[in-house]
């Protein structure tokens, strides 16, 4: 029921493209019905050549029925291709729209909420989970449906020719029917459970390794920082050495029973023939040694299937777990912020629900105000960012911009008149020059370079390929931490908002001081400035008095 539940859904998202589907489905039928044809024509070759034997000559249809037999396979091969570029038309739109929901519910969520569930995590999610939709409908539902139609024509054939061993041939196949159920029940779909889970471990562990490589090798830190993600990697080979050794014994089982078929019938032959062997007889149990084989093999796709439908299942739970993030409440009626000024009133917060990071934190910042935040690791300076920010709303109290409560704010008014420099600054694919503009995409060429030198990103122009038109991460072209902050930075300068937040924003910069140079402060009137670290604080902004307020 939990399957059809899930095959009604990716039907739904197929939408015009659901025709397909059940075309790809009645074609594969139709193949595997017509692939059992040519074992009828073998049949009547054989009974012919036993026929006449040993005067072969007078044998006649061996060379039409050998044709019919070719005739009919390569039928039964073009409607199963047929069949599957239904299924795969109709696959790859399904994945396409899945990827598309998921990406627009993402877009819609708190940066803080992406941010905490994991980038590596989060693409795993994107990528891998829609393909294994896409897997499921492009191959296995189609091979269910031969799979299904295959058992049903063959056993109209056992029973037709001798149905004592008929009966006889599905004794085997019951018995490995029976083990595979047991394999492939409510402990397997458990089982793939762990098993994704563990991959999705590695693969987060391994982006997180890969990002932090820059950070690791400054501080020289390189064991310790492995160590999370060989314990993930640990983890895997042990779940998957254990899984294998607790499987083994039933599939060797399965394999002996599905392919003992042949042995059921020399016993059931020999049983059968203690009066003396017929013509008749001898055909049939030729015949059903040769069509017999099919059996395993169907036995066996119904098996991957039933896994593949449990891989379905855990991934789109999975996509679920995106989905059911809920996005920040937008309010209906928005309100406009007086001024620049930022207030906090008695905020707590926590992102487990049980330890609190902020505990009735109350200040206010007037507009034009240049404050730096000083305190420990862990104390909630970032935190405070992320509340100011609205990447995360608090669990009581209120966060306040010009006077307004932030929720109250239009998201976009809100993104105008706050930007934000965090530690770990990312960019994107695209070009110095791209990259700066996302701060204000109507800014003319000159206005983003003049950013770019306030910034003091004139030694990194000078030594990429193209200068501010360089592509970052293309031809191995790459930036260090520290250039990537002050690039990001230069991004800040150009939207020029009435709020800037510079979140540990020179962690990776390291500046040698020529005079009195400096990076400029942006010129926005009545700016006010929120810096979380009294040395960015001293370094980056010219400043005459800084009102520091201690963390703790």
């Amino acid at each position: 029921m939990k399957e059809q539940s899930n095959l009604s859904r990716l039907l739904q998202i197929a939408g015009s493209h659901k025709g397909l589907i059940y075309a790809s489905w009645a074609l594969s039928a139709i193949s595997a019905i017509v692939a059992l044809v040519p074992f009828c024509c073998i049949w009547k070759i054989v009974q012919e050549v036993l026929a006449v034997a040993p005067d072969f000559s007078r044998a006649q249809n061996l060379a039409r029925n050998g044709w019919m037999a070719v005739l009919f396979a390569v039928a039964s091969v073009l409607i199963y291709i047929g069949g599957l570029m239904c299924s795969h038309k109709g696959a790859f739109r399904i994945a396409a729209n899945l990827r598309l929901q998921t990406m627009e519910h993402i877009i819609k969520l708190p940066l803080g909420v992406v941010e905490r569930f994991g980038s590596g995590k989060l693409r795993k999610i994107v990528n891998e989970s829609s393909a294994a939709t896409e897997n499921y409908l492009a191959h296995q539902l189609p091979d269910r449906a031969n799979a299904i139609a295959t058992p049903c024509g063959l056993l109209v054939l056992l029973l037709v020719f001798d149905w004592r061993l008929g009966l006889l041939s599905l004794v085997p196949v019951a018995l490995g029917f029976l083990i595979m159920m047991a394999m492939t029940g409510q402990q397997m779909q458990e089982k793939m459970k762990e098993y994704q889970n563990a991959l999705d471990d590695m693969s987060n562990e391994a982006v997180e390794y890969v990002r932090g490589i820059p950070v690791v090798k400054t501080f020289g830190q390189t064991i310790f920082s492995f160590k999370k993600f060989k314990d993930a990697i640990d983890r895997y080979k042990t779940w998957v050495i254990d899984y294998t050794k607790q499987l083994r014994t039933p599939m060797m089982c399965y394999t002996a029973a599905i392919n003992g078929v042949f042995a059921t019938l020399i016993a059931g032959g020999l049983l059968f023939t203690q009066d003396g062997v017929t013509t008749e007889f001898l055909l049939d149990l030729i015949f059903y040694m040769i069509i017999t084989p099919i059996i395993s093999v169907t036995l066996t796709r119904i098996m991957l299937q039933s896994e593949n439908a449990m891989i379905v299942n855990d991934a789109l739970q999975r996509i679920d777990s995106v989905l059911n993030l809920k996005p920040l409440e937008e309010t209906k009626h928005p309100k406009h912020p007086k001024d620049a000024s930022v207030e906090l009133q008695h905020v707590r917060f926590s992102y487990d629900g049980k330890t609190e990071v902020l505990k009735g934190v109350s200040l206010a910042i007037p507009q034009g105000q240049t404050a730096a935040f000083v305190g420990p690791s862990g104390g909630g300076k970032t935190t405070l960012v992320n509340l100011i920010s609205r990447l995360f709303d608090p669990q009581s109290g209120c966060v306040k911009i010009g006077g307004v409560d932030v929720r109250q704010i239009a998201k976009e008014e809100l993104m105008d008149t706050v930007s934000f420099v965090f530690q770990n600054s990312r960019l994107v694919k695209a070009s110095v020059l791209e990259n700066v503009r996302m701060g204000r995409p109507d800014a003319s060429r000159e206005e983003i370079l003049a950013a770019l030198h306030h910034a003091q990103c004139d030694d990194i122009l000078e030594k990429l390929p193209q200068g501010a038109d360089t592509v970052i991460g293309a031809k191995g072209v790459h930036l260090s931490g520290g250039e990537q902050q002050r690039i990001a930075i230069a991004r800040v300068m150009l939207k020029n908002a009435p709020i800037i937040i510079l979140d540990e924003a020179t962690a990776s910069c390291i500046y040698t001081q020529k005079g009195n140079k400096k990076i400029r402060k942006p010129q926005a009137v009545n700016q006010t400035a929120l810096i979380f670290d009294r040395r960015a604080a001293a370094r980056l902004l010219s400043i005459n008095s800084i009102r520091r307020l201690c963390w703790s």
